[in-house]
């Protein structure tokens, strides 16, 4: 959340909400629960506390009605421009916080909403420079310390950012966005330990009982004689990923009972098969713990060292797969010439519902066009598009010479689509659900990451602890796909010339 300053400029306001350096996968909720100590300096219905209580929209229109009247109020302008940023209208909000800090620089607070806005366009040399004009005006702004620390990690430098989000915790131990922030560096630096148990500060914010949750939450354990229930946090590739640590976590107790999204139930049940699964759709069984998917490294003490079943650990259903395995072999027959096969996934999921993750959507997507090059390496390679969603459409339209094929009207869920993966040779892909699918399965998966990759591929790396069988192209700058392209243009060449990739068969098929 932006920082909203008080009207009276003699008054400074606490420390504020930064935008988490969250993606989908660790999603932190922006918005503060209950009064704020702020929310007492301002007056009711005003622009500033309608905006912290949450009505945006009316916040809005309250802070341009007071512009109407007073135009040239440089805080209003500030606190209406940090709103724009909620907005993801970040043009606009550049306009404005930049004419309300040419009527008065010796705001700290608009340095840091334009701070803010710079980070969010990815122009981080704009955003480190309006951070620093702020702490040249108020050195213990936690927001912009906090803030920018997440600049320097998205640029890779996690020491010096872990300097600056210290500091930020140490000015407001309270405050879950900057612990957040802090925990988010040290899992992007491999710190898993410290990380991990940094991370569970986010149900400060949004607790355990917004879940629905009401019993205690399992911190690693014995839990003989009771029942813990795991159940979905993030996306479907957070469920993927962190699926790997229930049996582990059955090992410490009684009975374990998993709550998952529908479209995984047949996959994780045939991977884990003395596990129970029931759907979100279901009622909850009785149970005695509760534990959020991703608090489980948290309670098993896992380190970067520690990660179990790198080499895969989700299992495809064998008769599907040799359903796809006769398909791929017709349109190989068909092709006429022996074919390399290789699966393409250009995009994720939307978010239009949490700003964070939808903007760390459209930064990890693009577009079938982007994959254009690839046509030019081997005509005897046949593409498949694993692409779902509104994208998908982009399949009809190959670039001009890629033989791509459409089979994803066959796909109902992620076990059709694990065992679609099974019967190819490769897996190109933007950092998605159809990727852990994929390395989960030790299937070989080419990843193209963006600039600001997440946390859970560590910087300066191409392999991952994680996945065994995964290889990271990470953007060499922001928004540029032209990089991972080329690299991985020149892997493919070389792939293609020797007609064959190994094979990783560990737990492929049950």
């Amino acid at each position: 959340m932006p920082h909203v300053r008080p009207r009276e400029k003699s008054r400074v306001s606490p420390a504020g909400f930064p935008p988490s350096q969250d993606d989908k996968g660790l999603h932190v909720m922006s918005q503060p629960i209950g009064p704020s100590a702020e929310q007492t300096l301002h007056p009711q219905e005003s622009g500033e506390a309608l905006q912290l209580a949450g009505r945006l929209n009316e916040a809005a229109a309250a802070y341009r009605t007071r512009l109407e009247a007073t135009p040239d109020d440089p805080i209003t302008l500030s606190n209406y421009g940090g709103l724009l940023n909620e907005f993801s209208r970040f043009d606009d909000a550049c306009a404005v916080l930049s004419r309300s800090l040419a009527l008065d620089p010796s705001q700290p607070d608009a340095w840091s909403n334009l701070g803010n806005t710079f980070l969010h366009l990815q122009r981080y040399d704009d955003a480190t420079a309006a951070y620093r004009n702020c702490l040249q005006q108020n050195p213990a702004h936690a927001l912009a310390l906090s803030n920018l620390g997440v600049v320097l990690d998205h640029r890779g430098a996690h020491d010096l950012a872990q300097k600056f989000h210290q500091v930020a915790v140490q000015l407001t131990p309270d405050n879950a966005k900057t612990r957040t922030n802090y925990a988010i560096s040290l899992l992007s630096h491999g710190d898993y330990l410290a990380g991990f148990r940094e991370y569970e500060w986010r149900w400060t914010t949004h607790s355990s009982r917004s879940y629905g949750m009401t019993v205690p939450q399992w911190k690693g354990e014995d839990f003989q004689d009771l029942n813990l229930m795991i159940h979905t946090e993030g996306g479907f590739g957070d469920m993927i990923q962190f699926s790997r640590f229930i049996p582990f976590s059955a090992q410490r107790g009684g009975r374990v009972i998993v709550r998952a999204r529908k479209e995984l139930l047949t996959l994780l049940r045939q991977s884990f098969p003395e596990q129970i699964f029931f759907s979100e759709d279901d009622e909850v069984p009785p149970h005695d713990l509760q534990c959020p998917i991703l608090s489980l490294p948290f309670a098993l003490g896992t380190t970067l060292e520690t990660i179990p079943s790198a080499g895969g650990f989700l299992r495809a259903n064998a008769q599907k797969t040799s359903f796809w395995r006769e398909r791929l072999h017709q349109d190989v027959a068909a092709s006429g010439r022996h074919a390399l096969r290789v699966g393409l996934v250009w995009a994720g999921a939307p978010h239009p519902e949490i700003q964070a993750a939808e903007l760390a959507n459209r930064r990890r997507s693009t577009d079938l066009s982007t994959f254009a090059p690839l046509a030019d390496i081997d005509a005897g390679i046949l593409f498949y598009s694993l692409q779902i969603g509104d994208k998908s459409a982009q399949a009809r339209t190959p670039p001009a010479g890629m033989n791509l094929i459409d089979h994803t009207p066959l796909l109902r869920d992620f076990s059709d689509t694990a065992a679609m993966v099974a019967a190819l040779d490769l897996v190109i892909a933007v950092d998605t659900s159809t990727a852990h699918v994929a390395a989960g399965l030790g299937k070989p998966v080419w990843m193209l990451s963006r600039y600001d990759q997440c946390w859970r591929w560590l910087s300066g790396r191409t392999d991952s602890p994680w996945y065994d069988s995964l290889r990271l192209y990470q953007q060499a700058a922001p928004l540029d796909w032209s990089d991972p392209i080329r690299r991985i243009c020149t892997d493919l060449r070389v792939l293609a010339a020797h007609s064959a990739i190994p094979q990783k068969q560990s737990g492929a098929m049950a």
